[in-house]
């Protein structure tokens, strides 16, 4: 078998074996519906319940695109500032881990009173989850040169601006990318969390909002098949980041060069 479709069949014939034993001992132990459905049960609920689950997905997905983008345009620029100079970097860093420790459920429902569009305090909320491992990572991969290379730019008297486009960039782009597989799933989580929030006061949105409910009504069916849209998103976010990562490293970084072989 070639690495290429091992990559694909392995994670589907996993899938298939997890359904397969789910399946089994919901029947074996006769679970009610309401407790443990089983996976066609579930299936069958995401294809009659289609219209408001897809609805709601497409509400999440907006927000946890928004957050995305807004995450790597502010942490792609603080990592640029962080640079510059240490001094700027020791005296500001700690507050973007700050932003890392604090709990999002904590302060997702100040911000939605602050904040009075909907949407917009749920992208800030999201964004909050989401923006550290791109400050992190980028501010690394910045500062994670050869310094061969820097005193060869040095000697040839680049300019700051060359050095940073021509050297520090190419070199932040791997680290880049493997912050935004990380913050890609963040704020997914960001955006259903706040959701969450903004479900409990009476906010019908996204997916979180259908689980909150479908969990109240007992409809275990619908929640598992909103879970399963969830789950089914973050895996796409992750495909999608890691294909645009492997296209635009495959041709000169080791790390898709690897891939390649």
């Amino acid at each position: 078998m070639t690495r290429l479709p091992l990559t694909y069949i392995a994670p589907a014939a996993v899938g298939l074996l997890f359904l397969l034993a789910w399946g089994l001992l919901v029947a074996a132990f006769n679970t009610p519906f309401y407790i443990v459905p089983s996976p066609l049960l579930v299936a069958r609920t995401l294809v009659h319940d289609a219209p408001l689950l897809f609805g709601s997905l497409l509400v999440t997905l907006r927000i946890t695109a928004l957050a995305l983008l807004l995450s790597v345009v502010l942490g792609v620029a603080i990592a640029f500032l962080f640079v510059q100079s240490r001094a700027i970097e020791v005296s500001l860093f700690p507050y973007a881990v700050l932003l890392q420790v604090t709990p999002i459920v904590a302060i997702a429902p100040l911000i939605i009173i602050w904040v009075k569009d909907p949407l917009a305090a749920l992208v800030i909320c999201a964004t909050i989850v989401a923006i550290f491992p791109i400050i992190s990572n980028t501010t690394l991969g910045l500062r994670s040169i050869d310094p061969d290379l820097a005193a060869l730019f040095r000697l040839y008297g680049a300019s700051r601006w060359d050095t940073l486009v021509r050297l520090r960039v190419p070199s932040a782009l791997p680290y880049f990318f493997a912050g935004l597989r990380v913050s890609g799933g963040l704020a997914l989580i960001g955006a259903v969390v706040a959701e969450f929030v903004a479900g409990t006061g009476g906010t019908a949105s996204g997916l979180a909002y259908q689980i909150l409910q479908a969990g109240l009504q007992l409809n275990i069916p619908r929640l598992f098949a909103a879970l399963l849209l969830i789950t089914l998103a973050g895996v796409a976010i992750f495909a999608a980041v890691s294909i645009l990562a492997r296209r635009t490293l495959r041709h000169w970084h080791e790390s898709e060069l690897a891939s390649e072989l």
